[in-house]
């Protein structure tokens, strides 16, 4: 029988990256499973802080296993924006392409578009935890491009694609570039680690 971990967000794209990544590992539930209602606490001032923030409110509050994530992207000619607030960049309610389009906009008569995508995940476990990130870098591309993924993913092409944009790849495409798989991959090697120690 897999162990459940439950999955401190509410964002349905998220989970679905991360429910692919740690399938066979555990059995991915989310917070809607818990009956959470109210939205989960991100008033951070960087990704980590956010992330150990959502993991500490769902761990406290129903004393589960959990993993958060908080993700950001920052591009370099706008001084790490959106960052923390890629989420909520237009504002609220949060919506991606107000996002999307507020960042070609700020982006204009711009040609330096390097960015990178950052993951900070924080798992709680017994009482403690523990983080682990991931980056991956590119730059962003003049036109939304790609129906696939979510938030920035249409504008986002990645290091060692000529023409694609994450939303152009497959999910497990993405899951195998991402920030957030980058991250995961350093999560998962964690676990195996304390579940062989735990073994001897």
């Amino acid at each position: 029988m897999l162990p459940v971990l439950y999955l401190a967000t509410q964002n349905p794209h998220k989970v679905e990256e991360i429910a692919h990544m740690l399938k066979g590992r555990f059995e991915v539930k989310t917070v809607a499973d818990l009956g959470l209602k109210e939205e989960i606490p991100e008033t951070g001032n960087t990704l980590a802080q956010n992330s150990l923030q959502k993991a500490q409110f769902i761990a406290e509050k129903y004393q589960v296993n959990c993993l958060a994530d908080d993700s950001g992207l920052e591009v370099e000619a706008l001084g790490g924006a959106p960052g923390v607030y890629s989420a909520r960049y237009a504002g609220e309610p949060k919506n991606d392409l107000n996002n999307l389009n507020l960042l070609l906009q700020n982006l204009e008569g711009i040609t330096h578009r390097k960015a990178r995508f950052v993951t900070v995940l924080t798992y709680h476990s017994q009482g403690e935890y523990f983080q682990f990130e991931g980056e991956i870098f590119g730059e962003i591309t003049y036109n939304a491009k790609g129906i696939s993924g979510f938030g920035y993913d249409p504008i986002f092409r990645p290091e060692g694609e000529e023409y694609r944009t994450f939303a152009e790849m497959s999910l497990q495409e993405k899951n195998q570039i991402a920030h957030r798989a980058r991250a995961l991959e350093k999560f998962k090697v964690f676990v195996d680690q304390h579940s062989k120690s735990r073994d001897n």
